[in-house]
């Protein structure tokens, strides 16, 4: 049986050839060619041993190609589309045919030049709902991805953190040691509180077969949509991990190339969608272990000695470990008064996450809503009247401001700045998180929004048509609150902002002051 060229020239004679024969472009990385022939093109493994990849044989090439494949299409089905086989000779190679194999190719379908989220970013043609539904879709990914045991090594501390330590090695050897001296520092210092977490989200079923290698040039616009693709086949640990280690990959991208609003809302419409707070503490090391291994990548390209092209990778990576000082933000105000609308933009502006109540209601309680015999939210109550929805009882209401107390509190003390998007009508409640803001040194702001009556009915029966929002509240719902004396006391206006979507650049305004208000949390 004809066996494979596993030598270098044998097997680039043999890309020379398909090239030729099928017209096609060229693009070289440092383990495939890929031929482009404008509609169908092929990716073939380079014969290599490496500490990191064993593509030596024709065996183990065939069963990368076909893994390439099989994790591919779980997110991008209709982009990876077989693996075909190579007959004839690396002189005379053909696509397919009846021969016996001397090479594989994974065969895809060719997406538009300009099509990568780096290339639709750099033109400005990124539409932020479209990296929303990314978020959504990412988070669905990881749901219904395979888990790892807990006796996995993946996602154990001691693999984490010597898979940061390597990295800082290399960074160390092509740089010097103060290259990466402070991020060693750092990782020794947070080490010991994260590895109890590591530890806990292993043993919970946390650790899934991911992507891995999320960043800009692995999201494409593909029919309308933006998908991820070429995910890492070749090495299972670089796979296997923390669902948030892939989020941080391309949330730190889009830091690196100042787009930090555009990360913040890719972060939190993950966060809404997966219901993942609890990874928050853990976060920040990812964010900087992938801007590591950015700034590795730069600088093993741009060669010794020689400057790094593209965004500073290691520049912000020192600003994540740099000592962070959060703060509280709480909304106020009736349903329909633009709270979400108005938190969106200042979570873009402000590097925050975002707590909608909305939506943690719902993850709380709808379950148990649509299990409910006969349907609570129409059934006669002993009095004979009909009830409320019963994911607005006051019982459940309480529970919900508790879940997000206990959320913002976590995100604190990760040191990350928090919204909590709620009405906030019930002044012990805002009393109750500006509490929770003193125990955590962090100042506490209120956001006050309103509008007139005839503009927050139209937007809660537009908001209910569209169908498309985490809110459920309608006029009956604003007809309550509307009874109630919803106004801030007059000592909270001292540490309260109000909403002015006015100005072409009030999200840039309303953050600078939120950021800026020097008003303590323990305010009486």
């Amino acid at each position: 049986m004809t066996t494979a060229p596993t030598d270098l020239p044998s097997a680039t004679t043999l890309v020379d050839r398909l090239r030729q024969q099928r017209q096609a472009g060229l693009i070289e990385t440092h383990i495939s060619w890929v031929l482009l022939d404008g509609q169908d093109p092929g990716k073939r493994k380079r014969p290599l041993h490496r500490p990191f990849l064993d593509a030596s044989t024709l065996a183990r090439r065939h069963q990368l190609c076909e893994e390439e494949l099989r994790l591919n299409r779980r997110m991008a089905p209709s982009l990876y589309l077989d693996v075909t086989p190579i007959t004839g000779t690396p002189d005379a190679p053909v696509l397919g045919g009846t021969g016996p194999a001397i090479e594989y190719a994974v065969h895809m379908r060719q997406f538009p030049e300009g099509a990568l989220l780096g290339e639709l970013l750099a033109a400005g043609q990124v539409q932020p709902t479209q990296l929303d539904d990314f978020a959504r879709h990412l988070a669905d990914f990881h749901r219904g991805a395979e888990v790892a045991p807990p006796s996995s090594p993946y996602g154990s501390p001691e693999l984490i953190e010597q898979t940061t330590r390597d990295v800082l090695r290399n960074l160390a050897d092509i740089g010097g040691e103060a290259l990466s001296a402070p991020f060693a520092e750092w990782l020794d210092a947070q080490a010991p509180r994260l590895r109890p977490l590591w530890c806990q989200r292993q043993a919970q079923g946390h650790i899934v077969e991911g992507h891995g290698d999320l960043h800009l040039a692995n999201v494409v616009l593909l029919d309308g949509a933006l998908t991820a693709f070429d995910c890492i086949e070749f090495d299972p640990g670089l796979r296997w991990g923390d669902p948030l280690s892939d989020v941080a990959f391309l949330v730190m991208d889009l830091m690196a190339h100042q787009r930090t609003d555009l990360a913040f809302r890719f972060l939190n419409a993950y966060l809404d969608a997966s219901g993942d707070h609890a990874g928050l503490p853990v976060l920040r090391h990812y964010l900087v272990y992938r801007a590591l291994v950015r700034a590795l990548v730069a600088r093993i390209k741009a060669g010794a000695g020689q400057p790094p092209d593209g965004p500073d990778y290691l520049a912000l990576a020192h600003t994540l470990i740099a000592p962070t000082a959060p703060r509280l933000l709480i909304t106020h105000g009736v349903s329909g008064s633009g709270k979400t609308f108005v938190s969106q933009g200042v979570l873009e502006q402000a590097i925050a996450i975002r707590l909608r109540s909305d939506v943690e209601r719902k993850r709380l309680f709808e379950a148990a809503q649509t299990a409910a015999q006969p349907d609570e939210a129409t059934a006669p109550s002993n009095a004979g009247k009909v009830t409320a929805n019963p994911l607005y009882s006051r019982d459940r209401t309480q529970a919900t401001y508790a879940h997000l107390r206990d959320l913002a509190r976590l995100s604190l003390q990760a040191g990350w700045h928090v919204i909590v998007d709620a009405t906030f009508l019930d002044a012990d409640e805002r009393d109750r998180f500006r509490q929770l803001a003193s125990s955590q040194s962090a100042p506490f702001t209120i956001l006050h929004c309103e509008a007139p009556r005839a503009t927050l009915e139209a937007r809660l029966i537009t908001r209910q048509q569209a169908a498309q929002d985490a809110s459920d509240a309608d006029i009956a719902v604003l007809d309550k609150q509307l009874t109630r004396d919803t106004a801030l006391r007059p000592e909270e206006t001292r540490y309260a902002l109000q909403a002015d979507t006015t100005q072409p650049d009030w999200a840039v305004r309303l953050t600078q002051s939120w950021l800026t208000l020097d008003a303590p949390a323990d305010l009486a």
